[in-house]
């Protein structure tokens, strides 16, 4: 341990020994740094320390962060380029920026500090992590996830991973922008939002699963009704009849759970026009395809998969965890029926993010589901500077596609047909 990083040490212990939890809590920021200040300027001479006014002014920023937020992560959580921030114990703290990880000067003092911030994040929001129970899923008071695992689990020390919440939703002519679509492909997807279809997106984690779902729905009618259904609420729908529900884990005595399973079978009861799951993966599946198929078309999720059929072979596996008893051939045909279209998003290696594919379910013939890609990404044989180059194509729509369909009963059909003019897309 350096001299700064001994001598912050020396004076934080001082200071959290006399300090008063419940006096803490009623001052505010400005009038608790004026204390503070005064408290690290007499324990400077205390000691004898050799410390600039610019690092005492550091060491009060440090003190203030970690009694009125995240303590050293502060910093990181106000930084708004920064996407992910995880921790790998108390000296290696890694942030995402641009779709790219890079290690940080951030660093708690010990173990001790990081659990104890562990547990605050953890308690702030009616969870709790200790040794009964090591690991934590929650939601930040701003909407950002946060997942904790704590030693006996975590081998190396106190591990932490934070989504950060966007502040504002990226639509599609943003994603154009970022060159994670053409504008076809966005005029195409804006067309499905509209006409009802129901929509599975996947990609793997961080891929923009979530961003892409909330581009979508964007476009659905302020007319319906909505009820989305996550494990922490990330989606920011702007309609204004919309039921946001989140799942709970069990109490300290094990019981209250509450399933995503148990949310979407209530959300039946609802009323809903759609249902919006930010996420499938289990047994809520079942369900799912069930509303799909009953009346409640337009309704969107996410799910983890490379491809969009490893998607479909997903999500019959997540069926099959809510039933045994059903032969897969009925599985295939009620997904068949059940989702019209598959966005896959891949996060590639120099960090940016595309749609890989946009692919209709047409029907099965025999046992297996046939797709149509109505779109993919092309890359380029020559990578400039590590950064992924390449064109989207389309072979257009074929004559059956449930996408021309429902544009013509919208009224939609000319503005979906202006797309496929040309065969190669730029």
């Amino acid at each position: 341990m350096d001299m700064t990083k001994k001598g912050f040490a020396q004076i934080r212990a001082q200071i959290f020994e006399a300090l008063d939890a419940d006096a803490v809590k009623t001052l505010s920021k400005s009038a608790l740094s004026q204390q503070l200040a005064n408290a690290v300027d007499m324990l400077v001479e205390k000691f004898g320390l050799s410390v600039s006014a610019l690092m005492r002014a550091e060491y009060v920023q440090s003190l203030v962060d970690e009694l009125h937020g995240l303590g050293p992560l502060q910093s990181l959580m106000d930084d708004d380029t920064i996407s992910d921030i995880m921790i790998n114990g108390h000296e290696k703290v890694f942030i995402e920026r641009n779709g790219i990880v890079e290690q940080t000067n951030a660093m708690f003092i010990d173990e001790a500090q990081l659990l104890q911030i562990a547990k605050r994040i953890a308690s702030r929001v009616g969870r709790r992590v200790d040794e009964s129970s090591p690991t934590c899923d929650a939601r930040l008071e701003d909407g950002s996830r946060v997942n904790i695992v704590i030693p006996p689990i975590a081998i190396d020390g106190t591990s932490i991973s934070i989504r950060k919440f966007k502040k504002q939703s990226i639509n599609f002519s943003q994603l154009v922008d970022f060159g994670a679509l053409s504008p076809e492909m966005a005029k195409v997807l804006m067309i499905a939002a509209r006409c009802r279809l129901n929509i599975l997106i996947s990609g793997g984690t961080g891929s923009g699963k979530t961003t892409m779902l909330n581009a979508l729905s964007q476009f659905i009618s302020e007319k319906e009704r909505i009820v989305t259904i996550e494990d922490a609420a990330e989606l920011r729908l702007l309609q204004p009849h919309v039921v946001r529900l989140e799942t709970r884990t069990a109490g300290i005595e094990g019981n209250g759970q509450i399933t995503q399973r148990d949310l979407v079978i209530n959300a039946l009861r609802m009323r809903p026009d759609r249902i919006v799951v930010g996420e499938c993966r289990g047994a809520e599946a079942f369900e799912m395809l069930q509303a799909m198929n009953t009346g409640h078309d337009g309704s969107m999720s996410t799910l983890h998969a490379n491809t969009p059929r490893d998607a479909l072979a997903r999500v019959e596996a997540m069926v099959m965890m809510a039933t045994s008893s059903l032969p897969l051939t009925a599985i295939r045909r009620s997904i068949v029926s059940a989702v019209d279209i598959i966005i896959q998003i891949n996060r590639l290696h120099d960090g940016s993010r595309k749609v890989m594919s946009v692919a209709e379910v047409v029907g099965l013939e025999g046992d297996n589901v046939v797709l149509e890609e109505i779109f993919r990404f092309q890359p380029s044989s020559i990578q400039e500077n590590g950064k992924v180059n390449g064109k989207y194509v389309t072979a257009g729509l074929m004559h059956r596609s449930v996408l021309a369909e429902k544009a013509r009963f919208f009224g939609l059909e000319q503005q979906l047909s202006e797309v496929f003019k040309v065969g190669e897309l730029a």
